[in-house]
Order: C-alpha cells, then structure tokens, then sequence
C-alpha cells in the first residue's frame, strides 16, 4: 500500500477538464462509513481562507472543538487541516488515509481511489480527520455547484466576496460566477457585504427558500477593535463576516472569549514577516485592489518593490493595472512550476506597457536592500510563488 505522500504525488494537481460527477458518486458509496457532520461551507473568490479561520478561532474561545479544511497549502500537506488549534501531524494524516483506502475497499468502491483528483482524496481525509470535532468548517477549492466540497451535507453555507478568477472553468464574467457558487447555497445562508452580486444571491436564496442574511461591513465592538489591531482592511472584513456567522451559530463575542482566543495563524495573508517585508498569496484582481488598499495605506504612492511572478492564465496585465500607483518598479521572480506556465515574460513586457520599471530579481541584491530597510517590499501572485520565496529564503519562513 502506498503511504499519502506517494499517493498524493501519484496525482496532478491541476486538470484539464474536471469529471464532476465523480466526487459525489465516490461519497454517496461511502458517506455511511464516514459518521459525517453537516458542515459549514465557505465559498467565494477571495478570503474564504481567512474568513474560515477567524470562524474557527472564534467557535474554539467559545469551548467548541473545531476542525477547518483550506486549500491550497504554502509548504506541507498538513496545512490544509486544522484541528482545534494545531495542523495535523503527519501520523494523524498517514491514518486518515490508511483508515479511508479500507473504507472504499469495504464498500467495493476501490475503483475510485486512483481516480480521485489530489483535492477530492484531500477532502475525504478531512472528513475522517475531524471526527470527533463539534464544527466543521470547509472551504470550497474551485467554483461552488460543482466543487467537491458541494457534495457534503451542509449546516451553513457563508460568501465571502467574488472576482474574475479560474474563468476557463466558472465562466468569464461576475454574474456567471456569482450564479456558479451562489448555487451551492443551502437553507441558510450568510453573504459579505462586499459580495459584487449580492442581486443574484437574493434570487437564488428566494429560489431555494434559502434563509439569506448579508453580514455588517465591519465589527464595531470593543474587543473587535482590540484582536484586530494592526491587521489589514481586508483581514478586518473577514472578521466581520466571520464574527456575524459564529454569532447566527450561538457564539459569543466578549472580552471573556476575546482572553481565549488565539491569534490568527493563516500565513501570507497581508503578512509582514520583516519590517519592510510583506507578503500576500493573492493571486487575482480582487486581492490586488486589496492588498493595493493596504500598501497605500503602510508604505504610500510609488514606495513598493513587487516581487512578482504569476501563472500564465491569469490575467496580469489587470493585476499590475491596480498595484501600479503602488509600485516603484518590479522584480521578477522565477522558479521551477511543473504544472503550470509562469507568465514570466508576459509580466515583463506588460510592466513595461505600464511604465513601471521591471527586470529579473537579485536574491543578492534584495538582501543587500531588505536589510538596509531604504525599500519596501511585497511578495505577490500566487501561492507557489510565496512558498518558493519563503523556502529561499528559509530565514523568514514561520516556525
């Protein structure tokens, strides 16, 4: 039998085409086995990471145990399973999978196993991991209709904002994406007040005789004000939509709960691990104009040196488009992408087209100036990228 990790890296982690009919079958034959909780459901464009982590933190301070599923991870596996405070081990892990690969042999559904996608084994593995766990939170990986993740029984379902992302697969516009993960809503529901269709996702609630409520822009209290100081505006609205969501679950928020709770422990999130380092996984429009709104606010006009790299299928001209009044210039940063093209020159000549000045990053160099502190720095435009910079410059990465 193979061990997860010759498992895992049997398997791609992007596709072509996705079979969508395959994950829901796959849990129908083995769901009776899994003793499986309804779970809450995140989905959207940007923030579901964040957002289910702050619901998670919250429901723990309030004596609840909790597991969180996100996706994807920076450096290992592990990432992507929370339980109650900790990632799972390695050992935790090597179980779950051990225990899953005899639960598809029992109910003569092996035919499945190598033909799970990397995402859809990793959800099953949440489901065995969090047994035992009061609350499971899961975020969705692509869209929300189709999603592996749409399969599980649903307590809640939570809509953090939507952009133009993934759009070869959930359509090239705001309404078709919007309609795609708006149509994985259960019968109760709560949507950011960000949401760009918040239109759309009244009728599909009215349609479904959904319970849909829109979460407060901000949280006011004063012991919102206290755990979220220093933390960006968009770390601060997901608090808010997280905070609103624990709240419709029977939570409390006061300063006996705010003494409990642990500090937020998502990386690369608006993250300053140096002080004039920033580093950021977002990877679309969306998180440009929000981490732009940040950048403003911490370093001001033309004060950012962008460490750059992004995947060739997205759309870099309109990222750089909305980080431009931020940027002094531009570093781009490559590394070894087995799966996916790097947009490397691409991103050059469109620097160029903008008349930001742009050439290959000097890890030289960039020390030389990071440690000077004469500049400001953000890594930003993938996840991949940020794991590959921290795992070179292993000085920064998180202990």
């Amino acid at each position: 039998m193979k061990s997860l990790k010759e498992f895992l890296n049997a398997k791609p982690l992007y596709y072509d085409e996705i079979d969508y009919s395959r994950f829901p079958r796959a849990f129908e034959a083995i769901k009776n086995e899994l003793e499986i909780k309804p779970i809450i459901h995140i989905i959207g464009t940007n923030g579901k990471g964040s957002t289910g982590r702050f619901l998670a933190l919250i429901l723990k301070a309030n004596g609840k145990k909790v597991g969180h599923y996100t996706s994807p991870h920076i450096f290992d596996f592990n990432e992507r399973f929370w339980l109650n405070g900790a990632l799972a081990s390695d050992d935790e892990l090597e179980l779950a999978h051990k225990e899953l690969l005899e639960i598809f042999k029992k109910t003569s559904a092996e035919h499945f196993i190598d033909k799970l996608s990397y995402f859809e084994w990793a959800t099953l593995l949440a489901c065995v991991l969090f047994r035992g766990c009061d609350e499971w939170i899961f975020e969705a990986g692509l869209g929300g209709e189709h999603d592996a993740t749409n399969a599980l029984p649903k307590a809640l379902s939570i809509f953090t904002p939507i952009g133009l992302d993934h759009r070869a697969f959930l359509g090239d516009s705001l309404d078709s994406i919007a309609t795609t993960k708006l149509n994985a809503m259960s019968k109760n529901a709560i949507i950011s007040a960000f949401f760009a269709r918040l239109d759309i996702a009244k009728n599909i609630a009215k349609q479904k005789g959904a319970s849909l409520k829109i979460a407060p822009k901000c949280a006011t209290s004063n012991a919102s004000k206290i755990y979220l100081k220093h933390k960006s505006l968009f770390l601060r609205q997901n608090f808010a939509l997280a905070l609103f969501s624990a709240k419709s679950l029977g939570a409390k928020w006061d300063k006996s709960v705010l003494a409990k709770m642990s500090e937020f422990d998502l990386q690369a999130r608006a993250q300053k691990i140096y002080p004039n380092l920033l580093i950021d996984a977002g990877h679309n429009e969306h998180a440009a104009k929000a981490i732009k709104t940040h950048l403003l606010s911490t370093f001001g006009k033309r004060a950012t040196t962008l460490v750059f790299n992004s995947f060739d299928d997205k759309d870099i001209k309109a990222v750089l488009s909305i980080l431009a009044p931020c940027l002094k210039r531009i570093l781009l940063y490559t590394y070894e992408s087995c799966w996916r093209k790097l947009g490397t020159q691409n991103a050059h000549k469109i620097a160029n087209e903008l008349g930001i000045p742009c050439c290959d990053f000097d890890k030289t160099e960039f020390l030389k100036e990071l440690k000077s502190r004469k500049n400001n720095f953000l890594v930003f435009g993938s996840f991949m990228l940020v794991g590959e910079f921290l795992k070179d410059f292993n000085g920064f990465k998180k202990k």
